[in-house]
């Protein structure tokens, strides 16, 4: 139950309608056991089932002397006025007590109702802040639609069985308090033939629950496995139909979707079996309360008024019992929804500022990488980067080539900190960049890839992104300089075209040229270019080249490339092989060099 303990911690947030909630709460359960209380003069009098004291009694606090003064009261007050209106002065009482009781259970409910809400959405806010400050690394090894499936299924969960209990949670314990000690003021002797019962009560109940978060936990497992298999359906639904697959996707889908259910079936069966066993054993209680009650009236140690009074607290003292065991076993259920979506809150951030981390003023000098070395995984010792050495001055447009896996976009993805190095250091103007602010750094430098990331939102606003405050006129400066302004142009709605999930409306060199042109917009100094045209066809990657050209203009530039067509211009071009650099020069003193890079240049040229 360690999970449900850390979502209550939201509670502290509202400390004024918690207190509100409870004082509410307990002013509706005192009025409304005042109303039950009525049920004792009422039957006096309707049945005469006790003779009113001649001399008058003194109030006390237990219950003979509660008993005799109430009924000493009720007998002048019959004397005086007769039965009938005896009897009208209880209703009315019981009357004002059942309409105070629902207002202020009215009043509970209102005050209830922002903590559950604000609960989800600090929740649903520090989730989701923390997925934007996780590592990449994090996003490597886990299926995107797991993730999604804890955002929205599991914190649904939460919402459902945890804070939706919150009623049970904080008024029925209020109400078996105060019932209960209304049973052992009544009769103790009778209460306690009750308590005999109750271990074996609590005892089932536990067992169920226990059950029940365990069936819950491996639910929800596979549900985060269905919401996987889809999300790599929708992603791949090309290839899933070109490759004649639909059916075998479908049927792993209907696999994992069986499992999900049998899960569920088992949750369900669990969870619907706690209430008719709570209800079977309050019902039990109920009749062991009955035929011991009785035996004490017949003897003549409890009043016969009395005892009905006490079966009447006891019946409604089922309910919130019941209730707080269905809230149980809900929290039962929620635990394992909040113990998998708080594995997100308790990841490893890795990538830390550092308190008093320093703020870095505009690039001036340069980028050093000295020794540096880097994994993905702690637990392995093979090397995706060893040693590397270099030093880029400001200005400077290197090239970075190799084959694949050779740590090419490794080597510049660690730059921003996306990645943190496990060997040595990278200086940025001779500031080691762990030292530094994490948005000064990144602040400096506009990323170009192969895969770029649009938005479902207009031109404008993707263009616009990451820089706040731009006018559309900077927008469409920054268009035409990443040669985009012309096909923005021809669209229906121009700038203001919504070009749908991840910008599906345009082509692949329309895609590239709006983020240039994002790129454009926020004017970085440093400019990293992850093979910008490398999936692109020959007629757009001229297009998207002549904008890059343009971009890299007076700008410290990275360029990873497979075309070496490409980069043949840039100052110096680096070749990378298992994580080393190998050879470095211009195009041309590498290509007189005769090694890994002119090989790579001959390939492309016979290919």
């Amino acid at each position: 139950m360690k999970p449900i303990w850390r979502i209550f911690r939201y509670l502290k947030f509202f400390p004024r309608q918690i207190v509100l909630n409870v004082v509410f709460n307990i002013l509706a359960i005192i009025f409304n056991l005042g109303s039950y209380v009525m049920i004792v003069p009422f039957v006096e009098i309707l049945f005469g089932g006790a003779s009113t004291p001649a001399e008058p009694v003194a109030f006390g606090f237990n219950q003979q002397a509660l008993s005799d003064w109430m009924m000493y009261r009720l007998g002048n007050l019959e004397a005086a006025h007769g039965a009938w209106m005896a009897l009208s002065m209880i209703a009315a009482v019981y009357l004002l007590c059942s309409l105070l009781s629902n207002l202020f259970r009215y009043l509970g409910m209102y005050f209830l109702s922002p903590i559950r809400n604000g609960m989800i959405q600090r929740l649903r806010d520090d989730v989701y802040h923390k997925i934007t400050i996780l590592p990449i690394s994090f996003f490597n090894n886990r299926h995107h639609g797991d993730i999604i499936s804890r955002m929205s299924n599991d914190l649904g969960d939460v919402e459902w069985s945890v804070v939706s209990t919150m009623q049970s949670l904080i008024k029925d314990p209020v109400n078996i308090i105060i019932f209960t000690a209304t049973l052992i003021f009544v009769s103790p002797k009778l209460f306690l033939y009750f308590l005999l019962i109750l271990p074996i009560s609590v005892f089932l109940i536990a067992k169920i629950g226990k059950s029940l978060k365990q069936n819950a936990t491996e639910g929800q497992a596979r549900l985060g496995g269905v919401f996987s298999l889809l999300e790599e359906t929708l992603n791949g639904i090309r290839d899933i139909r070109s490759f004649g697959q639909e059916e075998r996707c479908a049927k792993e889908y209907r696999k994992a979707n069986q499992d999900y259910s049998h899960s569920m079936v088992k949750v369900a069966m669990r969870r619907e079996l706690s209430s008719p066993l709570s209800e079977v054993l309050g019902t039990v209680g109920l009749v062991a309360i009955l035929i011991l009650g009785g035996a004490l009236v017949i003897r003549g140690e409890l009043r016969s008024s009395v005892f009905i009074f006490f079966v009447i607290v006891f019946a409604r003292l089922i309910p919130p019992v019941q209730a707080l065991v269905k809230a149980y076993n809900s929290l039962q259920k929620g635990s394992a929804a909040a113990a998998r979506f708080l594995e997100i809150l308790d990841a490893d951030e890795k990538i830390v500022e550092r308190p008093n981390a320093v703020v870095l003023p505009q690039f001036q000098q340069q980028i050093e990488y000295r020794h540096v070395g880097f994994s993905y995984t702690e637990q392995t010792t093979v090397e995706v980067l060893h040693d590397i050495n270099l030093v880029i001055p400001k200005g400077e447009r290197i090239a970075i080539v190799g084959a694949s896996g050779a740590g090419k976009t490794t080597m510049a993805d660690l730059l921003p900190r996306f990645y943190d190095c496990g060997a040595g250091q990278i200086l940025f103007d001779g500031v080691d960049i762990k030292d530094a602010n994490i948005n000064s750094l990144r602040s400096q430098m506009g990323i170009v890839s192969q895969n770029c990331i649009l938005f479902n939102d207009t031109i404008a606003s993707n263009i616009a992104f990451g820089a706040e405050n731009a006018d559309i006129a900077k927008v469409i400066e920054a268009a035409k300089v990443a040669h985009a302004h012309e096909f923005v142009t021809a669209l229906s709605q121009g700038y203001d075209t919504p070009i749908g999930d991840r910008g599906v409306t345009l082509s692949g060199g329309q895609r590239q040229r709006i983020s240039i042109a994002r790129a454009v917009l926020k004017n970085p100094p440093i400019l990293i270019l992850d093979e910008a045209t490398s999936a692109l066809d020959s007629e757009s990657q001229v297009a998207v080249q002549q904008a890059l050209d343009q971009l890299m203009v007076g700008r410290t530039t990275i360029i990873i490339a497979h075309r070496l067509s490409t980069i043949q211009n840039a100052h110096r071009i680096l070749v990378m092989d298992k994580g080393e650099i190998v050879e470095q020069g211009t195009h041309k003193q590498l290509l007189q060099q005769g090694g890994i890079y002119k090989q790579l240049v001959d390939m492309q040229e016979f290919m």
